[in-house]
């Protein structure tokens, strides 16, 4: 160990130390963002900075488990993210299948899809599916995987769902219409039944939600982080929630 590490190491530990459990965000969403500039960063392929990020979920989790986090949502494809070429687009998928496969082996997560399940590939709806199912009876975080999300497509297939739901009852169009309303909008939302989101974390240093949890985050706390997604720290993890702590929150009043 050098002696970066070493003072890297006592610096997380007091901030962790200091850190009032109470006042943990309970649900956290993660846009995880610039593994492709770490990689052209650091010299490697797109893949290769896909990969990095993934492999950083699993260290990420262990963290929010340490510090008693109960949800965790993870932007991993966007909706927009279909307009990549098809060369960085197909093994960018596949690094997803398989970072969902070792969430299910690791035996302790509860694995929840959110998004657009029927625009992903067969086998890619193949394997959220099965882990869904895999891991239905665990206890530890719920974590939504964020895979073909788009802030804007929820809201609209929450909105049809709702009044399919209605058609389907016999309702009229104008019974249907008097239907909607927030809470039950919010009722046919990919994350039906959680809670909010307490805090949004985006690295890489862009400063916006690109269309995340649009309708949910009405009222988070949003943390921009500089640091690209591979290379984040626990100390990066721990200072978002300090400063989630140190704000108060009004919802609106």
């Amino acid at each position: 160990m050098n002696l970066r590490d070493l003072v890297y190491g006592l610096y997380a530990r007091r901030v962790e130390g200091r850190l009032d459990h109470d006042q943990v965000p309970k649900h956290i969403g993660v846009i995880l963002d610039g593994n492709r500039r770490w990689a052209k960063a650091a010299g490697g392929t797109t893949a290769q900075g896909h990969q990095a990020g993934a492999h950083k979920i699993e260290e990420f989790l262990g963290w929010c488990a340490e510090t008693d986090v109960e949800v965790v949502t993870l932007w991993m494809l966007s909706t927009d993210n279909f307009d990549r070429p098809e060369d960085e687009l197909k093994p960018l998928l596949g690094i997803i299948e398989a970072t969902v496969r070792s969430l299910v082996a690791d035996g302790r997560w509860r694995v929840h899809h959110v998004g657009a399940l029927d625009l992903l590939p067969a086998h890619t709806q193949m394997v959220m599916k099965e882990a869904e199912e895999a891991t239905r009876t665990n206890t530890g975080i719920l974590v939504n995987v964020a895979v073909g999300y788009g802030g804007r497509q929820e809201i609209a297939d929450a909105v049809r769902s709702l009044l399919l739901e209605q058609a389907d009852k016999g309702s009229s169009l104008e019974e249907a219409a008097e239907s909607v309303d927030v809470d039950q909008i919010s009722k046919h939302l990919y994350t039906s039944g959680q809670p909010d989101p307490d805090l949004v974390i985006r690295t890489s240093g862009e400063q916006r939600l690109s269309g995340f949890m649009l309708w949910q985050s009405a009222h988070s706390e949003y943390y921009f982080c500089e640091v690209f997604w591979p290379a984040f720290r626990k100390v990066d993890f721990l200072r978002a929630l300090r400063d989630y702590a140190a704000r108060h929150r009004r919802y609106g009043g």
